[in-house]
């Protein structure tokens, strides 16, 4: 079952947002599960039902409030669920608070094997503040991290925000998180199509899937694109591809990533790609969080001609250089000059 988490810094507008999002059609089968539910304001009048911790709404979605853990809580939706005691949904929704570092939540689905076989997850939604936004990332690292391990970049308050300062800031977000796409929302006003089917949903993904999860063109301008410069306030956060031609032993390539974890893990704030493993017939598909990842899922095939290993990396005080050389003594492979 695919999970999108929603964060965000405080006053980015996350409230409003899932204020709107609970209340549309296309949110019927859908779980939210939120840190206070006190603080969403739905009205009285949309909801039908409640317990304890879970409310439903008149157009079928559930509203849940995380009571102890998030694990615990998805677990229990789950067992509820397939007991028939709450309404059927098909898709989680999380909201984060605006302090929250997101990467627990998304190692969360990772290190936990029991929950990993109810849900996945589908992609991160970090909402900015275009009033407040420059701001908050100039003052604190939570809101950069937030920005930098987002697939999905939804920019709030525009309607109210300076319109060369929205320009300044969109810039600015290219420049930190190059593969995520972004768009704009107005008192949270967005298509729910935006929040949904962000990651790889098979081993069958196709090559658009594939383009779109690592992060090439789209509305945010795309990894395998134009590179971009960090801005003055982000320098320590930076944005790379590293490519290699020649295939890898899994043990080979596990050796380079445990090294570099040990090394440098709590700034390797997010790593995806596409893996040519000697003897796999697809790509070798791995995600982590900093010193967490999601076991390897090898795709049925590959999408297209090229069977380069490619691998996206957003990191903070660690450059580029510093991991092509460690990639280039563990596995003695070279990145061809000028890739990434």
């Amino acid at each position: 079952m695919p999970v999108t988490v929603i964060t965000g810094f405080l006053g980015a507008g996350k409230t409003t947002l899932v204020a709107r999002l609970v209340r549309h059609p296309g949110m019927n089968r859908v779980a939210v599960v939120i840190n206070e539910f006190g603080e969403v304001g739905i009205d009285h009048d949309l909801v039908a039902a409640s317990s304890e911790n879970v409310t439903l709404l008149a157009n079928g979605c559930l509203c849940c409030t995380v009571r102890t853990d998030l694990q615990e809580t998805l677990r229990e939706l789950f067992a509820n669920r397939r007991a028939g005691s709450i309404v059927d949904f098909d898709r989680v929704v999380i909201e984060t608070t605006g302090l929250a570092d997101p990467a627990p939540v998304i190692q969360t689905f990772a290190t936990d094997t029991l929950l990993a076989g109810q849900y996945r997850l589908d992609g991160v939604v970090t909402l900015v503040d275009a009033v407040n936004g420059a701001a908050s990332l100039d003052a604190h690292a939570e809101a950069v991290k937030q920005a930098a391990v987002a697939d999905r970049l939804l920019l709030t308050k525009t309607d109210i925000a300076d319109s060369a300062g929205v320009a300044a800031l969109r810039e600015r977000l290219r420049a930190l998180n190059p593969g995520a796409s972004m768009a704009e929302a107005v008192m949270g006003e967005i298509d729910p199509s935006f929040f949904l089917d962000i990651g790889l949903r098979s081993a069958r993904a196709d090559a658009p899937q594939l383009e779109r999860w690592l992060g090439a063109g789209g509305a945010g301008g795309g990894y395998l694109g134009d590179r971009l410069a960090p801005g003055a306030h982000d320098r320590a956060i930076r944005s790379f591809v590293l490519r290699f031609d020649r295939p890898f032993t899994w043990q080979t390539f596990s050796s380079a990533m445990e090294l570099l974890m040990s090394m440098r893990g709590p700034d390797l704030l997010r790593v995806k790609g596409l893996v040519n493993v000697e003897g796999e017939r697809g790509p070798v598909v791995v995600q982590g969080v900093q010193h967490v990842f999601h076991p390897p899922v090898t795709l049925a095939a590959w999408p297209g001609e090229d069977r380069g290993s490619r691998l996206v990396f957003v990191t903070r005080n660690i450059p580029e250089e510093a991991v092509t050389a460690l990639f280039g003594a563990v596995t003695g492979l070279r990145t061809p000059p000028g890739a990434g």
